[in-house]
């Protein structure tokens, strides 16, 4: 049981990580800072995370990293949404 409660606090601290970063590009209406290769990257590796996760029948597992990669989906939703916005017409930035 200890170990299982260790595991679930660790899952939600880190399937939550990038709430603080998705509201500052809301607040800011800026992604400027933001890495898509890296939320590409993490993206795959949460993925297989999850099949992994269904592999061992983890429900632990599977929970925090489907909520992780729906803050990233979320993430890069908000990079074309506001990138597309703060990019000058007819130029690249």
């Amino acid at each position: 049981m200890f170990w299982t409660t260790i595991g679930a606090i660790a899952a939600l601290l880190t399937s939550l990580s990038f709430v603080p970063q998705i509201a500052r590009s809301l607040r800011t209406r800026s992604v400027k800072d933001v890495s898509l290769v890296t939320l590409y990257q993490l993206s795959c590796g949460v993925g297989l995370w999850i099949v992994y996760g269904s592999y061992r029948k983890d429900p632990i597992i599977i929970l925090a990293n489907a909520v992780s990669l729906l803050t990233l989906f979320i993430l890069i939703y908000l990079y074309f949404k506001y990138d597309c916005v703060s990019r000058p017409a007819g130029g690249d930035k």
